[in-house]
C-alpha cells in the first residue's frame, strides 16, 4: 500500500501581466460589492447627505467642546478661553465672592416689594434696586483694578488686551453657569505660575 507523504508545496507562481493589462487579478463579485459600499458610505452622493454629514461633524465638535468646557480640557477650547493670562482671568474671577451672585434674590426682593400694593414698599424696592446695581458696579471697578495689579504681577511683558471684558463678563455670570466651569473654589489660593 502506498503510504501518503507529505508532498512538498511549490513556491507561489508569479502572476503574468499581460502588457496593457490592469496588472492585478479581477475581485470577486463579493469584493467588488463590499468596496462599492464603502465608498458610498464615504462619501456624500448628493447635497442632502453632505450636508447631514456636517452636521454630524458640527454636532461631534461641539460635544466635544461642550465636554471640554465642563471638565477643564483646554484642548478643545475656543480660542478666546485658550492660553495662560485666560485660564489666570477665569481663576481670579471664580475664587473671590462676587456681589453678582446676590442680585437675583435682590431682584426678586425688589420685585416682591414693588408688586405688593404699598409706596413705601415700592420706595424701598427702588432703593435696594439702585444700591445691588452701585454695588455691582463698585465690584466691577475693584475686580478691574486688582486684576489688572495681579496681571502685571505674573504675566509682564504679555499682551493683556482683552483681558477685563473677559473677566467682567465673567464676573457678570452667576458661578454655575460659567463656562468654562470654575476650576477653583471660592476662597481658593491661586498658583504663582501659569505657564
Amino acid at each position: 500500500m502506498f503510504r501518503r507523504t507529505k508532498t512538498e508545496t511549490a513556491p507561489p507562481q508569479p502572476v503574468e501581466v499581460k502588457p496593457g493589462g490592469k496588472g492585478r487579478p479581477t475581485p470577486s463579485r463579493k469584493e467588488a460589492e463590499a468596496a462599492a459600499r464603502a465608498r458610498a458610505k464615504g462619501a456624500p452622493r448628493n447635497r442632502k447627505e453632505q450636508a447631514r454629514a456636517d452636521r454630524l461633524a458640527r454636532a461631534e465638535s461641539s460635544h466635544k467642546v461642550r465636554q471640554a468646557m465642563k471638565t477643564g480640557d483646554e484642548r478643545y477650547y475656543m480660542p478666546r478661553d485658550k492660553g495662560p493670562v485666560r485660564r489666570f482671568v477665569r481663576d481670579f474671577v471664580d475664587c473671590r465672592f462676587s456681589f453678582i451672585e446676590l442680585l437675583i434674590p435682590l431682584l426678586l426682593f425688589s420685585m416682591i416689594l414693588g408688586y405688593s400694593g404699598n409706596p413705601t414698599l415700592a420706595n424701598l424696592s427702588s432703593l435696594v434696586l439702585l444700591a445691588s446695581i452701585v454695588v455691582i458696579v463698585l465690584d466691577m471697578v475693584f475686580l478691574r483694578i486688582r486684576l489688572r495689579r495681579e496681571l502685571a504681577r505674573r504675566f509682564p511683558g504679555e499682551s493683556t488686551k482683552g483681558t477685563t471684558y473677559y473677566a467682567i463678563t465673567r464676573a457678570l455670570q452667576m458661578k454655575f453657569m460659567r463656562l468654562p466651569k470654575a476650576q477653583v473654589k471660592i476662597g481658593q489660593r491661586l498658583p504663582d505660575t501659569y505657564r
